[in-house]
């Protein structure tokens, strides 16, 4: 109980919830993280990994942008591309 508890409290949600959260699969965001597209906040010392309201917000573009005809290959690019940009 204290476990979730601390998930409320500190808005980090699991996998599952997440998922349902940002409108796909729970197995597309497995892929979505499997490729590289996605990375979890944190990752529990039991080896859960926890996701924020950004990540269902980029869950979402990622999702938009495939459903648009962008490769999943080409989302990943432009991420890359993007962050790149914003090391500068």
């Amino acid at each position: 109980m204290k476990r979730k508890a601390e998930q409320k409290k500190s808005g980090l949600m699991q996998i599952g919830q997440t998922a349902e959260k940002a409108g796909v699969s729970k197995q597309s965001l497995q892929y979505y993280l499997m490729v590289g597209l996605l990375e979890p906040v944190e990752v529990t010392p039991s080896g859960r990994r926890m996701f924020d309201d950004a990540s269902v917000k980029r869950i979402q573009l990622i999702y938009k942008l495939n459903k648009s005809g962008y490769t999943l290959r080409a989302i990943r690019e432009l991420f890359i591309e993007r962050e790149k940009d914003a090391k500068k």
